[in-house]
């Protein structure tokens, strides 16, 4: 450490809390304690006092609700703000206390949005489903906000040792893919902390304690082979193995297991124990349903009751007051009474049941779904512990050794699954069991030392039952180590892993807890047919220790330059022994597919578009991130750094089954028929060649509907390539722009088609050329509508002003130099209910429009599909949180619902779109609107999918949603040597 680090310093940036750590740099050997930092922070309005915890909460305050005095901390907002520093916003205690008595504006829990991939994690989106006029901002942003408080308070005590040049750990969960954690280090960029350190909270539970334990470790720890963490915070649930090895007496520590992402924590249990509440409140009559604002508003209030009466010496029961809003805020206030065994029975028996050690989490129908975040389906933590040590059992019978012939199947004998069957904690697969087996690999391996941590684990209840259902499933007691101080123990232990690094304490070994593979399109490369379909090359083995780079030195591969490429990686934290460079079958096994790296590689010098000969070389670095590099061969110096995505739909995970599909065999005679209608102009072509070739397409390629998308994008570039051609003649353009829209559809969901609509977006302002054709019109609209959902708010908007002139041209009358009657008005219409991503106010203004021309008799009732899109509850592409308001929406459905559904066709699946139920409260409509539209699908003998949507919460199937994220682009490395 340079002489400017004179602290290692940790920062738990929890769901709940932050947590700030810190001890001074000593010489090895001679570590300085680790204490506690008091955050200051405002306690109530103008009121500021110093806490060990900073609430990771924001209140953004009304206009006129606090004054500058009410906000007044001991720095300058400015100079340490994260976004608009003037606008109100409370940050810690004092925000929590108002989050409690005001509804709507409290920013909360945006640690688990950071790793909700479904979302786009930059969009200001929070305060989920607030008011239009409460000021919104991202999960990076919010928790970039906290960093920066904790930096703030920090530099004000230790001017002359500022945070941003001190060692900082920052501790994320085990379970965080490479898009959450790179997100974080995004967060701490912004908050003035680029240089850091990221740590898994389990083992920095681990480190606190071994920290405090390092003089008498070999005796704590002599009858230990290995070691359960379980970590249960306010968002995620957080499984680590560590196995305790001896040598020369002294004990040597391994992770051996991290369990896979799981959003269950406090957070669910303070809904849990709302739903409760909510359903006992003063004038409930058991049907209305709160408010999403004032739902979060009890959510507070459960906390902290949930806290009284599962604490030490808690009281029979406590009052639970959600109070009333604006002028009623005191008079409408409503009370419930909750009693201590009330909470036990929702939060020890909900969450930790005590289960069998065969039992696996299921998918019960019933599933908490609140604000907009996807909970895990089955709330058992103990059903979860059970399929994580079955994924690893065969890691932990070699931990334990001969002590795992003493595990027993437990609660009656019943054997858990075979460690070689697959289990997945949100699959709700139930692993089969077998009582009467007595063979010790049927058994499941339980560790015999257990660590608990998170604030959870605070009431006794909860730690005595998880010790005695592991107890039981082991058939002896655990060793459970004492956790002294769960709220701090993680940033405590981020000081000791710093410490630890400096030789200062116990180290935990084990590198990288996953193995990362390069998924390979072997059909595209000539490989044999008879060999896997899936097939990985190895680019870092598990335990590969950070910031050392693994080269795959003997396969070499070709990187196309200058076109849009992705990757695909998938990850595996079995025991398995992966060498660098290896092949491995992908179909079998426990392989986890990571967000993919889609991006166009940019040639470099004067070279152009093409291929070069590349080999790759892998990292896990400082910070807990994965760097993947190409560096080509000829010239070492040229390395390019793959990146993943981490936006919105582009994020999503696959199966390893929706992997790159062979090149079609006719691709190369397509390209040639559409080389010869827009390449060169020494083809002569008959002007009927023009209009049949979508004919000639199908004939070559099948029918149009049968293209996937890894076809429909190469034909994009194609015509892409030859845009400049499409003028020739009206039947050019209108058959170009046809092409062209189909194979870019959706204009998302695809590796790199926000490339490919940026460059489609660059003809709108050039228009058509043959602006008397009402086909070319039709087309040019519906090749916009097909690409919507590739383009941003600002060009969305650009789009619905063009079309409002032509509509206000029309009326007008105005001398234009084309027949406006002939530009497509019901394309129009139906392109402009596909703009999802413009403001809610022109969304309420467009279906308004669409609704008063539907009163026409002589207008198409195809609008009425408008109406459904404009009013939908779940955005075909766009944020949900800018969808209609559930009041607008409600009304419109009014309407809809008094048609005669069997005269107006679009009418039906119109009002299942406004309709559906999403689970999100501030988007569903009321449970008697929902109800009406049942029964009329039901009376209509609709199909049974669409009854379904309005009345539980699922997805749309093939025929309603279409191919939405298509399958995936061709390998953007191909293997070329091995």
């Amino acid at each position: 450490m340079n002489e400017m680090k004179r602290y290692s310093v940790g920062i738990d940036l929890g769901t709940s809390n932050t947590v700030l750590a810190y001890a001074q740099t000593g010489s090895p050997g001679q570590p300085q304690p680790i204490r506690v930092f008091e955050i200051e922070q405002l306690v109530s309005p103008g009121e500021v006092a110093a806490r060990p915890l900073l609430p990771s909460v924001r209140y953004h305050a009304a206009e006129g609700e606090l004054s500058a005095g009410d906000l007044q901390l001991p720095w300058s907002r400015a100079d340490h703000a994260v976004g608009d520093a003037a606008a109100p916003v409370v940050i810690g205690r004092l925000a929590r206390l108002l989050g409690a008595q005001v509804p709507g504006r409290l920013v909360a829990s945006a640690k688990s949005w950071l790793s909700h991939a479904s979302v786009d994690r930059v969009a200001p989106i929070l305060p989920w489903g607030a008011a239009d006029d409460v000021r919104k901002v991202s999960p990076v942003e919010a928790s970039a906000s906290y960093l920066a408080h904790v930096r703030a308070a920090w530099n004000r005590r230790f001017a002359d040792a500022p945070l941003e040049q001190q060692e900082v750990v920052l501790t994320v969960p085990a379970s965080f893919d490479e898009g959450a954690r790179a997100l974080t280090v995004e967060a701490a960029r912004i908050a003035g902390l680029p240089g850091l350190r990221l740590l898994e909270e389990p083992q920095a539970a681990f480190y606190d304690w071994l920290f405090h334990h390092r003089e008498r470790l070999a005796s704590e720890l002599a009858h230990t082979r290995l070691v359960l963490i379980c970590d249960v915070g306010g968002g995620t649930t957080d499984l680590t193995l560590i196995e305790v090895s001896l040598r020369d007496g002294e004990p040597q520590l391994t992770r051996i297991g991290v369990g896979n992402h799981l959003m269950l924590g406090g957070d669910n249990m303070d809904l849990a124990l709302a739903h409760l509440v909510e359903a006992r409140l003063p004038g409930s009559d058991g049907r209305t349903r709160l408010s999403a604002a004032s739902l979060s508003q009890l959510v507070e209030r459960c906390r902290g009751a949930k806290e009284q009466l599962l604490g030490p010496d808690a009281p029979d029961s406590a009052s639970i007051t959600l109070l009333g809003a604006g002028s009623k805020l005191i008079g409408g206030a409503r009370t419930v009474q909750v009693t201590r065994e009330e909470v036990e029975r929702v939060i020890v028996d909900g969450f930790f049941p005590a289960v069998a050690s065969h039992e696996r989490p299921g998918r019960p129908r019933g599933a908490i779904v609140e604000f907009g975040l996807p909970y895990a389906t089955d709330a058992a933590v103990t059903r979860h512990i059970a399929a994580f040590l079955g994924r690893f059992a065969a890691q932990s019978r070699k931990a334990l050794g001969a002590d795992s012939a003493t595990a027993t199947s437990g609660n009656g004998g019943d054997a858990s699954s075979d460690s070689g069957s697959k289990t997945d904690s949100e699959t709700g697969n139930n692993a089969a069991s077998d009582a009467g087996s007595e063979r010790a690999e049927d058994t499941l391996p339980v560790p015999d030392t257990l660590l608990l941590n998170g604030g959870v684990f605070r009431a006794e209840a909860l730690t005595r039952r998880l010790a005695e259902t592991l107890g039981n499933w082991r058939g002896t007691a655990l060793n459970v180590l004492h956790n002294d101080n769960p709220d701090v123990a993680v940033a405590r232990g981020a000081v000791a892993y710093s410490l630890a690094r400096a030789g200062s304490a116990p180290k935990i070994g084990g590198g990288s807890p996953r193995s990362y593979f390069l998924v390979l399109d072997d059909t595209a490369n000539g490989e044999d047919n008879d060999a896997p379909a899936q097939r990985g090359i190895c680019l870092l083995p598990r335990g590969t220790e950070e910031g050392h780079e693994i080269l795959i030195a003997d396969r070499t591969f070709a990187l196309r330059l200058g076109h849009p490429v992705r990757f695909h990686l998938v990850s595996s934290s079995a025991d398995t022994v992966y060498r660098a460079g290896e092949l491995t079958d992908l179909a079998n096994g426990d392989f986890v597919r990571l967000p993919p790296i889609a991006t166009v590689v940019q040639p470099r010098g004067e070279r152009g578009a093409g291929e070069t000969r590349v080999q790759i070389a892998t990292s896990l670095t400082e910070v807990g991130t994965l760097d993947v590099h190409c560096i080509e061969l000829d010239d070492p110096a040229q390395r390019w750094l793959l990146e993943f995505q981490l936006r919105g739909k582009d994020a999503h995970g696959h199966a390893l089954a929706d992997a790159a599909p062979a090149r079609h065999p006719a691709l190369d005679d397509a390209l040639e028929q559409i080389d010869r209608c827009f390449g060169s102009r020494t083809q002569k072509v008959d002007p009927k060649e023009i209009k049949r070739l979508r004919t000639r397409l199908e004939q070559l390629l099948g029918p149009r509907d049968s293209w996937n998308s890894a076809l429909l994008r190469e034909l994009f570039g194609a015509l892409w390539e030859r845009a400049r051609r499409r003028r020739r003649s009206a039947d050019h353009e209108r058959l170009w722009l046809n092409l062209a829209g189909y194979c870019v559809r959706p204009g998302f969901g695809y590796a790199l088609d926000e490339w490919r609509v940026e460059q489609l977006w660059s003809l709108f302002d050039d228009g058509i050329q043959y602006v008397n054709e009402g086909q070319v019109w039709s087309e040019w609209w519906t090749l916009w509508r097909r690409a919507a959902g590739g383009l941003d708010e600002s060009a969305q908007l650009r789009v619905l002003d063009a079309m409002a002139y032509l509509q206000a041209a029309a009326q007008s009358r105005h001398k234009l130099p084309f027949d406006v009657a002939k530009t497509g008005f019901t394309d129009m219409v139906r392109l402009s209910a596909s703009l999802e991503r413009i403001p809610v106010e022109r969304k309420i203004e467009l279906g308004e429009s669409v609704l008063t021309r539907l009163k026409k008799p002589a207008e198409n009732h195809q609008s009425w599909w408008a109406v459904g899109r404009i009013g939908a509850r779940r955005p075909f592409y766009g944020s949900a949180h800018s969808v209609v308001p559930p009041e607008i929406a409600g009304q419109w459905l009014n309407t809809i619902l008094a048609l005669d559904w069997k005269k107006v066709d679009p009418a039906a699946f119109a009002a299942v779109q406004i309709a559906r139920m999403t689970g999100d409260r501030s988007r569903d409509l009321p449970d008697d609107l929902r109800k009406a539209v049942v029964r009329r699908l039901e009376t209509a003998n609709a199909p049974r999918a669409w009854v379904m949507m309005v009345s539980e919460s699922v997805e749309l199937d093939n025929a309603d949603e279409g191919r939405v994220f298509g399958e995936s682009l061709p390998a953007g490395l191909k293997l070329i040597a091995s």
